[in-house]
């Protein structure tokens, strides 16, 4: 399968966006020769109680998480758009603006639920999938039905094991964040008060 030349949509709440997102953004373009990754936060994450902070907040997080790397991006598409976030809605938004073809990065532990997702047959279908292993998930989990069916590369890389919960929990806790996230990330964080309870721009935990 080649990869070579497409666009990466990398799709997530991103709440924080933290480290190990960048590691699997730059790992994917390095390794599958993409012309760029475009990391997309959910605007409403339709699979989840709701974000931990407003979707600019984590818009602009992703902005500073890729700023001055070449070769990865943010995009507002989801943030913009009303009502739940659907992978396969962005999917075709973006297919025109990108001819030289669309594959989708996420984790293998997001993978194992694909099927919970929007017209998910028809997602599986679409474009190419880049898996970021995670612990507790075996690749040969993808060896069978449904997922034998896609369009597979599963990035070598160590597994991922580095969650926006974990980051949410030691500030909730009034720990540090770096090195975990960036150092504009972490400035962001701590300036907007975000992940604190009662603080400005978090909700409720």
């Amino acid at each position: 399968m080649n990869l070579s030349r497409r666009v990466g949509l990398f799709g997530g709440a991103f709440d924080p966006p933290h480290r190990a997102h960048l590691l699997v953004a730059r790992q994917a373009l390095q390794e599958c020769g993409l012309s760029r990754v475009v990391l997309v936060p959910n605007g409403v994450p339709p699979q989840k109680r709701g974000a931990h902070c407003s979707g600019e907040d984590r818009y602009r997080m992703v902005q500073l998480l890729v700023r001055g790397r070449r070769g990865l991006s943010a995009s507002r598409i989801e943030i913009d758009r009303e009502g739940p976030s659907y992978t396969i809605d962005t999917i075709r938004a973006m297919e025109d603006d990108c001819p030289e073809g669309l594959c989708f990065i996420l984790g293998a532990d997001q993978l194992l639920g694909i099927e919970t997702w929007r017209e998910s047959r028809t997602l599986m279908r679409s474009v190419p999938f880049i898996v970021a292993p995670r612990p507790g998930v075996e690749v040969s989990e993808f060896h069978r039905p449904p997922f034998d069916e896609l369009r597979l590369h599963v990035l070598d890389m160590a597994p991922v094991d580095l969650s926006s919960s974990w980051v949410r929990e030691r500030l909730a806790e009034g720990g540090e964040i770096e090195p975990w996230v960036t150092r504009g990330v972490a400035r962001y964080v701590r300036e907007r008060r975000l992940y604190r309870t009662g603080s400005k721009g978090s909700s409720a935990n």
